[in-house]
């Protein structure tokens, strides 16, 4: 199959909360520890950071919550002033529910977003024939079982049914004079999920999970505004369609405690972007057609968090990840800006039986990342707020 970026990856990947145009903020307890939970977290929201865990539920376990993404992406030109993204708050929720009928099986189904972005360029911004503004959008529909094969291993898998839809806005510059194009589209795809919990000590677990790549179809329109009466005979409204992979993820973590109250984690995280090589749009018109390489390249993602027992009821949690961006910078435009992300966590947990809540906050740092892309040479830089809640319910 053509491998090709095309129109989801034109949506602004960068002001996501994770590197490409991924996110990973689904429970706000893994949040506030970094997202470093495939080993330990065993409560509903473990369908998406490891399925295996869903036996470790007692009964019943439901977990509802949302995210704010609040970015700020900034980009430089040699000798100009910053420019910047208007202020666009991203709310990708989450809903998983376990039902454990037997002692060593476990059923359940997570709806969350996996891949999203906004992006709102400011008015008048040099890049906006590259990309102005967009949406982007994932829902994982994520039915799965797990059970335990042995006291110390257990086994989950899952089935990923994805919904993507997109909007797209940039501007067309006949020199003259401007117009935009809008792009929409939508489509399904499946994948699937696997992962193993295994107990190497009494105190120390491993976790191991992966899940599948997914093609995306997307089947759309192209709407052409504002367009010189010259143009109009090849720039009309007309269909659009291209093909994007999400990619595929492994992810490895360990799960030490020192303490009965004190958890250690780390997560190794590998996330093929490779699959992206060029940005590729095709029109009912063919001689409109003008793929871009992007050439991106698969990375390893870090995470280490902990949390602490303060009392029965009330946990507290640290967190630390790098996030490299999979972008090099000889194709890194203003129609997906990105840079290697810092993320620095906190959180606190509180339980009043059979409910509870988490709170996780991620400051992101993006570091400066030169462009060296012919037309659009400069720096991107910026950072980004998270703000998770998730509440929850435990029948034993």
């Amino acid at each position: 199959m053509k491998k090709t970026l095309s129109l989801v990856a034109i949506l602004a990947a960068g002001t996501s909360q994770a590197a490409g145009f991924q996110v990973d903020t689904h429970s706000a307890r893994a949040t506030g520890a970094g997202g470093a939970a495939t080993a330990w977290l065993e409560d509903s929201s473990s369908i998406y950071y490891n399925v295996a865990n869903m036996v470790g539920v007692k009964k019943l376990d439901i977990t509802l919550g949302d995210t704010g993404i609040l970015p700020s992406i900034n980009f430089q030109r040699p000798g100009m002033e910053q420019e910047g993204q208007r202020t666009t708050l991203s709310p990708p929720p989450h809903l998983f529910v376990v039902y454990k009928p037997f002692e060593k099986a476990a059923f359940g189904v997570g709806v969350y977003t996996p891949y999203g972005a906004r992006s709102r360029w400011e008015e008048g911004f040099s890049g906006r024939f590259r990309g102005y503004e967009s949406a982007l959008a994932t829902y994982y529909i994520n039915p799965s079982f797990a059970y335990e094969l042995h006291p110390r291993f257990r086994f989950g898998a899952g089935l990923d049914i994805a919904r993507a839809t997109i909007e797209l806005t940039r501007g067309l510059d006949f020199v003259n004079s401007e117009g935009s194009i809008h792009l929409g589209g939508a489509d399904w795809g499946s994948g699937f999920n696997v992962g193993v919990q295994a107990k190497l000590l009494d105190n120390l677990d491993l976790g191991l999970h992966y899940r599948s790549a997914i093609d995306i179809a997307f089947q759309g329109k192209a709407d052409f505004q504002n367009i010189p009466v010259e143009f109009q005979s090849r720039l009309t409204d007309q269909k659009a369609h291209a093909d994007v992979t999400l990619p595929s993820t492994v992810t490895a973590g360990l799960a030490y405690r020192p303490l009965s109250n004190l958890l250690l984690a780390f997560d190794a995280s590998w996330v093929d972007w490779s699959s992206f090589s060029e940005l590729a749009i095709h029109f009912e018109n063919p001689s409109i057609d003008n793929p871009l390489p992007k050439r991106w390249h698969a990375k390893w993602k870090y995470s280490l968090g902990g949390e602490y027992g303060v009392t029965d009821a009330l946990q507290v949690r640290l967190g630390f990840t790098y996030d490299p961006s999979p972008s090099p910078n000889s194709t890194l435009t203003p129609d997906l800006p990105d840079a290697n992300r810092i993320k620095v966590s906190a959180g606190v947990g509180y339980e009043f039986k059979p409910f509870r809540a988490d709170l996780g906050y991620q400051f992101v740092a993006l570091a400066n990342k030169e462009s060296t892309a012919p037309g659009m040479p400069g720096t991107y830089s910026g950072s980004a707020h998270v703000l998770g809640l998730t509440l929850g319910f435990n029948l034993q």
